[in-house]
């Protein structure tokens, strides 16, 4: 089976997931939420940087349980929101 290319579209929507699961884990380790959620820490990891753009649906209904947002929640800002917004409102110089 060949993988198509990832649109940018499906690379930004993997950034701001990253993003979003990075800040909601706030100061728990990677390791610690990673072993929780039963997936390996490598993942986590590299969906947190953006790396794993489109990540299996069963390890993002775990990792987010264990962060506490509901998939409701997950889908509609990772789908909805500019990129910037995930972590906040840019501010004005």
């Amino acid at each position: 089976m060949v993988r198509l290319p990832l649109t940018p579209e499906e690379i930004e929507r993997g950034r701001r997931l990253g993003a979003l699961l990075r800040e909601a884990r706030g100061d728990r380790s990677i390791l610690d939420v990673a072993l929780r959620a039963q997936v390996s820490p490598e993942t986590l990891r590299k969906i947190e940087t953006g790396r794993i753009a489109t990540p299996a649906f069963p390890t993002i209904a775990a990792v987010s349980d264990e962060l506490g947002i509901s998939l409701d929640t997950l889908w509609h800002a990772v789908n909805t929101a500019p990129a910037d917004t995930v972590t906040g409102p840019a501010r004005a110089s």
